[in-house]
């Protein structure tokens, strides 16, 4: 099927009017009817239900707008990448990351990215999330990624990635014998979590608070400053910390560590971006759009 059909389909998918279609592509209403009748001739299937001046999506119309959408993306990717090929650039790009970001994510994205811009420098301050967005406010890094947002109305926040926590325990102990608790039980468990002005520890406290759970019910016997103490402290006792899936996804998979499922408590967050209100200059702003790129799982706006 030719691209200008697919487009014409997509765009009537999209909105659900031949109408708004025809805007949206500067071209005639007729002309946007006369290529889904081809398109429909040549599948030789209906793609559309029309009753009255309202039109939805048939069965098989919803089928090829799913696959519409990933082929449309597919597209914007090779236009991005072709488009690096043709942009040489050079300088500095000061980078800060909360820690789960900086140790389990971003690095293959900085190694990849180098490979694309060798000539621009990258410094990248590790740090939690709260001092990030200070760094940023103060101009210290230019570009920051985050563990959520708060409410600083300095910085503007761009949603980068999906991820998830969760209560994980070292095969190793007692623990290790669970696969799913209660919430009471939740509440007994020896506890290991981040330190204040942890990004991940806000949204813990956030999250829990949901289910009128504060973090003084918690029987937390220890906050550290960095995932990999947290880690190395599981391993050596019987108890459970809340940590980011990212960051214990090898561990979990080598059968070193075991996530246990919690009655009705699921939390899932979103990584952001964060720079001052304005514009970003074109090197950040490159970076931004190359490592939006390179996560698959993506947050989609």
């Amino acid at each position: 099927m030719s691209d200008i059909r697919l487009k014409v389909f997509y765009t009537v998918a999209s909105h659900l009017s031949f109408t708004k279609a025809a805007d949206v592509l500067c071209i005639t209403q007729p002309a946007v009817t006369k290529n889904i009748k081809e398109l429909e001739t040549e599948l030789d299937i209906r793609l559309f239900e029309r009753r009255g001046n309202k039109i939805t999506l048939t069965e098989a119309g919803e089928i090829l707008y799913r696959h519409a959408e990933s082929i449309f993306e597919i597209y914007r990717k090779i236009q991005y990448d072709l488009g690096l090929l043709k942009e040489k650039q050079a300088g500095e790009l000061l980078l800060g990351a909360s820690t789960t970001l900086s140790h389990y994510i971003l690095p293959p994205i900085l190694a990849n990215f180098y490979k694309h811009f060798p000539d621009i420098r990258i410094s990248l301050l590790d740090a939690n999330t709260e001092k990030i967005e200070e760094a940023v406010l103060q101009k210290k890094v230019v570009l920051g990624i985050v563990e959520g947002k708060s409410k600083n109305k300095d910085l503007k926040y761009v949603p980068f990635l999906k991820d998830e926590i969760v209560a994980v325990v070292h095969t190793s102990q007692e623990l290790a014998n669970k696969d799913r608790i209660s919430k009471a039980e939740f509440l007994g468990i020896p506890l290991v979590l981040r330190e204040n002005g942890s990004g991940s520890l806000e949204i813990i406290a956030h999250e829990l608070h949901k289910h009128d759970i504060s973090l003084n019910e918690l029987n937390l016997i220890m906050q550290l400053g960095s995932t990999e103490s947290i880690k190395s402290f599981l391993a050596n006792s019987n108890c459970m910390a809340l940590l980011s899936i990212s960051a214990v996804s090898k561990e979990i998979v080598e059968g070193q560590f075991k996530i246990i499922d919690i009655d009705d408590i699921d939390i899932k967050r979103v990584f952001y971006f964060t720079h001052l209100q304005g514009q970003l200059e074109k090197i950040p702003e490159m970076f931004l759009r190359f490592a939006q790129n390179s996560i698959t799982k993506s947050y989609n706006i």
